[in-house]
């Protein structure tokens, strides 16, 4: 079975430890073919797509424009297994309050900053914003993408916006920093998380291992 994934380049995300841990997840997995690419045709020729995303949302919708590869990623959307990480996920919504930029519209909803001045954790801090570090997720419900993921285990956030889906059934876990927020969206062939896999150790390969047996 061939099973061709495309890293999806476009000038913006963690593409190396994206990459790297795509990779490293595909070693155990027969015939997989992990490839970075800003090629437009070598995205419509993969199996299965994954979007990365870092730094800010207009930066990110602008870079995917410019590159040509716009397209492709909604071509794929259509058709294909899509994983879409940290802004790669918000980039999924239809709207980003950051810099008031549009998305790609492929799950309802839109992107919120973390609204957290003056409020206090458990043990007296303030909450930071970004949150940065390691969190909790709450499983919405069973997913294939879940497979071997148990609930509640920690994964590693850097973000100041979060997803705020239109539809709860699009919101596949949950996390709390000064309330619950949608930190992993899926629809039908796409799923995205918030958190960053690539930074997540066991947790974070298992998504990717299982992300190349999706087969939605």
């Amino acid at each position: 079975m061939n099973n061709k994934v495309a890293v999806v380049d476009y000038g913006m995300g963690n593409l190396r430890s994206v990459a790297q841990a795509v990779m490293h997840a595909a070693s155990w997995v027969d015939h997989a073919d992990v490839v970075v690419t800003s090629d437009p045709q070598v995205v419509r020729d993969a199996h299965r797509v994954v979007l990365p995303g870092q730094g800010a949302m207009p930066d990110c919708m602008r870079e995917l424009r410019e590159s040509g590869l716009l397209e492709a990623v909604l071509e794929a959307a259509q058709k294909k297994p899509l994983f879409g990480v940290c802004v790669g996920m918000q980039m999924m919504l239809d709207h980003s309050a950051e810099g008031d930029t549009p998305g790609l519209g492929l799950i309802p909803g839109e992107v919120v900053k973390f609204d957290l001045a003056g409020r206090l954790q458990a043990d007296g801090s303030r909450f930071k914003v970004p949150q940065m570090g390691w969190n909790q997720i709450l499983q919405s419900g069973p997913h294939c993408m879940w497979t071997d993921v148990p609930d509640a285990s920690y994964f590693y956030f850097v973000h100041s916006f979060y997803a705020r889906p239109q539809n709860p059934a699009h919101s596949a876990a949950q996390t709390d920093y000064g309330g619950l927020f949608t930190c992993a969206v899926a629809r039908d062939n796409i799923f995205a998380t918030q958190f960053h896999p690539e930074k997540s150790a066991a947790h974070g390969l298992a998504l990717y291992r299982n992300f190349l047996h999706w087969n939605p």
